[in-house]
């Protein structure tokens, strides 16, 4: 189980421009300071990542993340408020250009955030305390499967982290990406990976909004 004091090691790796293996509600990731050039730089070489594509931006709770993407439209809020916290990364118009290096030049460049906010399960809850956003990517080679468990975390991506925590076994199903860029203009969204949240149970909760 993660701990308080694990959360504050979290945070201070963070700070200090350290990468992280962590668990998360789905698989196992790797997390870092998403303003820093030199932490981005390290996760995509760790992971063999080509630059071309864009990571998610993930924050270990849903309101300063709301308080964060203030120029969000209030259909697209109010769809955010719905999936979050959940196993989903969310496709959001970034008109801000927040998180550029995170953002990266695939999947329409920086005009495109992907936000994560996990639904931390009580074993996971500690790092909900966590306060500052990362870049977040699956601990795994590019390509190669995502991590259930800390061993399933190829052995140069542990070494190579400054930090890692323990969080035990985890679902091992990726995140369901989901689209909204258009919901704010039109209501219209798609599903860009299906993970533990299916397409007929996002309708479900969209339709609800």
């Amino acid at each position: 189980m993660i701990d308080a004091a694990d959360a504050v090691r979290l945070e201070e790796c963070l700070a200090g421009d350290g990468i992280a293996v962590i668990p998360t509600d789905t698989v196992y990731g790797l997390a870092g300071n998403p303003e820093s050039a030199t932490v981005v730089r390290r996760i995509y070489e760790l992971k063999q990542r080509p630059p071309v594509k864009p990571a998610a931006v993930m924050f270990f709770a849903l309101e300063p993340a709301l308080e964060s993407l203030t120029e969000l439209g209030s259909h697209t809020r109010t769809a955010v408020q719905a999936l979050l916290p959940g196993p989903v990364t969310l496709l959001l118009p970034n008109r801000a250009r927040r998180f550029p290096l995170a953002c990266g030049p695939g999947a329409g460049g920086s005009e495109t955030l992907g936000l994560r906010v996990p639904a931390l399960p009580p074993a996971l809850a500690a790092l909900s305390t966590v306060g500052a956003p990362v870049l977040q990517s699956s601990a795994n080679l590019s390509g190669e499967p995502e991590a259930r468990r800390l061993a399933d975390v190829p052995a140069p991506i542990r070494a190579g982290a400054d930090f890692v925590l323990d969080g035990g076994e985890l679902p091992g199903i990726p995140s369901t990406v989901i689209d909204l860029r258009e919901y704010e203009r039109s209501g219209e969204w798609r599903i860009a990976r299906e993970g533990p949240l299916t397409r007929a149970e996002v309708e479900l909760i969209l339709t609800s909004c």
